[in-house]
């Protein structure tokens, strides 16, 4: 599963999103139609943390980096160690 697939997935787990993976569109604007509030997004933060094992500091939390599944994805790229599957 691709680092997409996996974020997809918990995305549509977490929030109870009543579609699939392949219905989630990479640039759906999670913020701004009320998927992710602020707790939603340290839930996210954390699981980013242990699923892909980044280091964040208070500089990286920014909204714009959770937009979108593309821009989690994309925040995460150098960040993450190398999981299995990648």
């Amino acid at each position: 599963m691709t680092r997409t697939e996996q974020i997809k997935r918990f995305l549509i787990d977490e929030y109870a999103l009543d579609i699939t993976p392949d219905e989630l569109a990479d640039d759906y604007d999670l913020l701004a139609n009320g998927v992710i509030d602020s707790l939603g997004l340290l839930t996210l933060v954390s699981w980013l943390e242990s699923t892909f094992g980044l280091d964040m500091d208070t500089l990286d939390i920014a909204p714009d980096n959770f937009r979108t599944v593309a821009a989690i994805d994309a925040f995460c790229a150098p960040k993450a160690l190398a999981p299995e599957g990648r």
